[in-house]
């Protein structure tokens, strides 16, 4: 019994210490509605894990680094985060821009982003991207020596 008992135990410290150093690598997302990317990225900040940003992430995706702790996350060569207000469809089925949700996702951001933002005249209906030199500026580097699983 003795035995059994020392191995569950084990095998519940392996399980723990795999759990907290999962990744989720974020690679090419173009967003889409805020409601999910919130909800998505609030149960990704309970679990733990680590972001590694390896490629585009575009719009409501950006939302991560107002969600997921700052420590959390990391940037690769390859990264590119695109922001733009917010919208919703009109009644003649364009896109109409949301004041409300755009003052919203802008205040999720941490400040430094906020900052470049508005360097570049605020959230608009034209994307701009953070990238290079500036990204890496404003978060630490990661390198893919890590498994990462893709959160699409």
């Amino acid at each position: 019994m003795k035995v059994v008992t020392g191995l569950l135990a084990a095998v519940l410290v392996m399980g723990h210490v795999a759990a907290s150093h999962a990744v989720v690598r974020i690679g090419e997302d173009r967003g889409g509605r805020i409601g999910t990317y919130v909800d998505k990225y609030q149960n990704l900040r309970n679990s733990g894990q680590s972001v590694i940003i390896d490629g585009l992430c575009a719009s409501a995706c950006t939302i991560v680094l107002g969600a997921v702790p700052h420590d959390k996350i990391c940037v690769t060569s390859h990264a590119a985060l695109g922001f733009h207000a917010a919208w919703d469809i009109g009644s003649d089925g364009q896109a109409v821009t949301n004041p409300e949700a755009t003052h919203m996702l802008y205040l999720m951001y941490p400040s430094a982003v906020r900052r470049w933002i508005q360097q570049r005249g605020g959230l608009t209906r034209r994307m701009i991207f953070l990238r290079g030199r500036q990204l890496a500026d404003m978060y630490r580097p990661c390198y893919l020596d890590a498994q990462a699983s893709s959160a699409h």
